[in-house]
């Protein structure tokens, strides 16, 4: 038997350590489960989504046209967002599954930084920006491993928002609005502040 709404936002909130699924959270998550429901009439997988979120990443790196470029960061976005929803409705939710969902964000958001290096951004400051969240998100990762599920913290420079960032770089280059090199280190110190956040909360749990 299906899952109703309230029992796949139940769901959801346990495999991520409890969260809140009211207000925004909420509302995505409403819309995330009628997208689901849809995959799953039309027999998608979520494997297949995340595949696609991540070809989408690679050809929005590739892209010779940064409007192009933003269209295909919000379809790489919609794959990402609705995968792991797709595998609570159809009830295979899996370590595997999670795993390649992780390995594909990290190389999306490679992706991400590499048309942030073509805008303009030196490279060098894309780099230390990707390595940033990566070990942000590999020391959070490490930690469920150690049977410590809690999300612990949530920070200012979550993946959504690196998207957002993403997003505002295009449309800086499209609108020719200068002050992206400007942004790019505003943007680098919230990262920073985030992992020494996430960082401080691991420290305290494992003591």
């Amino acid at each position: 038997m299906a899952l109703t709404e309230s029992e796949f936002k139940d769901r959801w909130s346990k495999l991520h350590g409890g969260a809140d699924v009211e207000g925004v959270v909420g509302g995505w998550l409403s819309f995330s489960y009628q997208a689901a429901r849809v995959c799953t009439a039309l027999r998608i997988t979520p494997n297949l989504l995340t595949l696609l979120g991540l070809l989408t990443a690679i050809a929005m790196a590739l892209s010779t046209y940064a409007a192009i470029a933003l269209l295909l960061l919000v379809v790489s976005l919609f794959f990402d967002g609705i995968d792991g929803s797709v595998a609570i409705v159809q009830e295979r939710d899996s370590q595997w599954g999670a795993l390649l969902d992780s390995l594909a964000d990290r190389i999306s958001e490679a992706c991400w930084l590499y048309m942030g290096w073509r805008l303009g951004i030196p490279a060098w400051l894309a780099i230390t920006m990707w390595m940033v969240a990566s070990i942000q998100e590999y020391a959070r990762a490490r930690m469920a491993s150690l049977g410590h599920h809690e999300v612990g913290v949530v920070t200012v420079t979550e993946r959504p928002v690196r998207a957002i960032f993403m997003a505002f770089a295009l449309l800086f280059y499209i609108f020719d609005v200068p002050g992206l090199l400007v942004i790019s280190y505003v943007f680098l110190a919230l990262l920073v502040f985030s992992f020494l956040q996430v960082m401080r909360v691991i420290s305290l749990k494992l003591r």
